[in-house]
């Protein structure tokens, strides 16, 4: 993972280091930089192919740039993003003759979403993963996350272990998640504990319940998710009459007994929908 980020918008003129974060050098010093690139030429290709074709895109965590040369051989415009100087630096000298590739240096976390479509595709800190995908989430215009994630994370959000988890079921209506290829650790200098797999985040066309309802399907989910039954068949029957929830998970074609986490992100739609 080249494991490094950026800040600002990016309406400065390409090719050229810009620092956008404001922070001291000392300050900068003291965050962690976590940094395994992603040197596997073949691993490369399978990231770029998983993350398309894009008219924009950003790139977190840059590096030393192999994953960037290989998006911008589909996307019109990369905008990659890096917080260690040294990596920014040579980055935007390689990139200099390349009008497709802007560098920027600074906080990816703090960068403003572009308001025009975007993609996001980069080779991420584990440690960060979740605030990454949360800043994804968040952004209007996104119309993919391609992401390098730990494993474990890839399973756990796109339901590869067979079982969802809170964010991804909170998410469902808006978003489909995928794991879409996975990438031995031997891929990265250094090598890293685990392995790692692309993570592939999706905003749905059209969505699988209307936004005015967001609300009302956040608190189900959160509270479905508390365990206060034990299952959820359990849980929902002491907020719903009992006749109901027996009703709706027979409907549902949802054993009683189902650990919450194992219940498809689909079978939570159709609960609400019955009960809510």
């Amino acid at each position: 993972m080249a494991h490094s980020f950026a800040h600002g918008d990016h309406s400065h003129t390409q090719g050229k280091v810009r620092n956008g974060n404001g922070r001291s050098e000392r300050d900068r010093a003291r965050r962690t930089l976590s940094q395994n690139f992603l040197v596997d030429p073949h691993a490369v290709r399978q990231m770029a192919a998983a993350a398309g074709s894009h008219g924009l895109l950003l790139e977190p965590g840059a590096g030393t740039g192999a994953l960037t040369l290989a998006l911008a051989g589909s996307c019109a415009r990369v905008v990659a993003y890096e917080i260690d100087p040294r990596h920014a630096g040579r980055l935007a000298a390689r990139t200099r003759g390349d009008d497709g590739i802007e560098v920027i240096r600074g906080d990816f976390l703090t960068a403003r979403a572009p308001r025009e479509p975007f993609a996001v595709a980069g080779n991420i800190p584990y440690s960060i993963t979740s605030r990454i995908v949360d800043w994804c989430l968040r952004a209007p215009a996104l119309t993919s996350a391609t992401l390098l994630t730990q494993l474990e994370y890839a399973r756990k959000r796109s339901g590869d272990f067979g079982r969802w988890s809170r964010l991804t079921v909170l998410t469902w209506p808006g978003h489909s998640w995928e794991l879409a290829g996975r990438v031995g650790r031997m891929s990265f200098r250094p090598v890293p504990a685990v392995d790692s797999a692309i993570l592939r985040i999706e905003p749905r066309g059209v969505r699988l319940l209307p936004a005015e309802r967001d609300a009302a399907w956040r608190e189900f989910v959160e509270y479905g998710f508390t365990g206060l039954g034990g299952s959820l068949h359990a849980s929902l029957r002491m907020r719903y009459a009992a006749h109901r929830v027996d009703a709706a998970f027979a409907e549902a074609r949802v054993d009683r007994d189902t650990v919450v986490a194992f219940v498809h992100p689909d079978r939570w739609l159709t609960l609400f929908e019955l009960l809510c």
